[in-house]
């Protein structure tokens, strides 16, 4: 083996295309397990349930905050990687995914879990953008660069699409508990693999670190968060909810008066001032949770409802994974080609439409429960509602997806 292969220091430039080749299947791997963990956690949370004797708003704890967490420090995240070195922070972060992993797999009961899944997404917050950066820093050529990132991107969709069905099987054979374990093997080879084969980065100059907007922003998703999942069982117009409505509100406030004087802000609130890229941004923030919320129920109906084995079940959400696979870089190519425009009208009316089916399925599938063809008929729609997600707004895309110079 060379000792290019060989050396984690090597110098970027130095790097041999199989070097090269290995750091991308590195990143690739982490980017499966976190994106997996989100359709494999939702296949196996009827099994939660009867196990642990959750109640709903548990379960949704369970699933959601593991993505408080990561959208609540994942720029946090991408700016101490800049600053102590980005293949430090990803193998910390394939550490703590580990852990929580693990602790899921151990939870005794669902406030265990809860906690378990936030560590769980402290980890997650150190991979996906540590990663997106990694692969940008390693390939640097323009056509290599996006080649890279196409490849990494879709893993995404992979992802997706293999989370229902391993989960189904695990939950199948093994029960709920193996959903995380499975985790512990896969990241145990990508820290040794990223010991051996990643290079060292830092970016030329780090952002500073802003913790009073960090603070602000954790205070305005918690509780935001807080009061969608609680009031179903308080009602919004208790005082816990409306208290903590009016508290995300003041930190909201706070945030963008704060964000808008700092020099290095946590969220660079300026680019909202482009059209496009606000309406990329809210039509995204609709879309994945319109998807959110889908994946949910749908699981739970399926198996709950409709008496389906969680395999079965995964493979009824076969089709919202496989077209991700499928689609994504011909999605790139069209917008490169013809703009932005077709490919948002056709994920707004594929979201219409499946949204519109999905509410004439209603009356079918609770007035003939004993019958499965509404649960494939909702597999088929399930493909077209989440059109949105395989379209994503290019905008946005491009911008997350195009590396962007140091400040100076």
């Amino acid at each position: 083996m060379s000792s290019s292969l060989r050396s984690p220091t090597a110098a970027v430039g130095d790097l041999s295309p199989r070097r090269k080749s290995l750091v991308l299947a590195i990143c690739c791997l982490s980017i499966v397990v976190v994106v997996m963990d989100i359709s494999i956690v939702n296949v196996a949370l009827p099994a939660m349930r009867r196990d642990l004797g959750a109640s709903e708003s548990g379960l949704q704890w369970t699933v959601d905050a593991y993505t408080l967490v990561l959208a609540a420090f994942l720029v946090l995240a991408g700016s101490t990687a800049d600053r102590f070195g980005r293949r430090r922070i990803f193998m910390c972060g394939l550490g703590a995914f580990g852990l929580g992993s693990l602790l899921c797999g151990l939870a005794p009961g669902i406030g265990w879990l809860v906690a378990a899944r936030a560590v769980q997404a402290v980890g997650g917050t150190m991979l996906n953008p540590v990663a997106m950066a990694i692969v940008a820093n390693t390939y640097t050529g323009a056509a290599e660069r996006a080649r890279a990132i196409g490849v990494f991107t879709s893993m995404s969709g992979l992802a997706l699409a293999l989370g229902p069905i391993v989960g189904g099987g695990l939950v199948d054979t093994f029960g709920w508990r193996a959903v995380f374990w499975v985790n512990v093997p896969i990241v145990a080879v990508a820290i040794v693999c990223s010991a051996l084969y990643v290079p060292e980065s830092r970016a030329g100059r780090a952002r500073r670190f802003d913790p009073v907007g960090q603070v602000l922003m954790v205070v305005v998703l918690g509780s935001v968060v807080y009061a969608i999942i609680e009031s179903g069982a308080l009602g919004w117009t208790s005082p816990p909810i409306v208290g903590l409505l009016a508290l995300a509100a003041l930190g909201t406030a706070c945030l963008v008066g704060y964000e808008l004087r700092r020099a290095d802000p946590l969220l660079e609130l300026r680019l909202f001032r482009s059209v496009p890229f606000s309406s990329a941004i809210v039509t995204a923030l609709l879309a994945l949770c319109g998807f959110g919320a889908f994946l949910f129920v749908t699981t739970q109906y399926l198996q709950d409802v409709r008496g389906l084995p969680p395999v079965t079940a995964g493979l009824c959400l076969l089709p919202v994974g496989v077209p991700v696979l499928l689609v994504s870089r011909r999605i790139g190519r069209m917008v490169g080609a013809r703009g932005p425009r077709l490919p948002l009208v056709i994920a707004g009316g594929a979201l219409a439409l499946g949204g519109g089916l999905s509410l004439g399925l209603g009356s079918v599938v609770w007035i003939r429960p004993g019958s499965r063809g509404p649960a494939r008929t909702l597999a088929a729609l399930s493909s077209v509602a989440d059109a949105p997600r395989r379209l994503p707004p290019p905008p946005c895309d491009r911008t997350h997806r195009t590396p962007l110079p140091d400040p100076a």
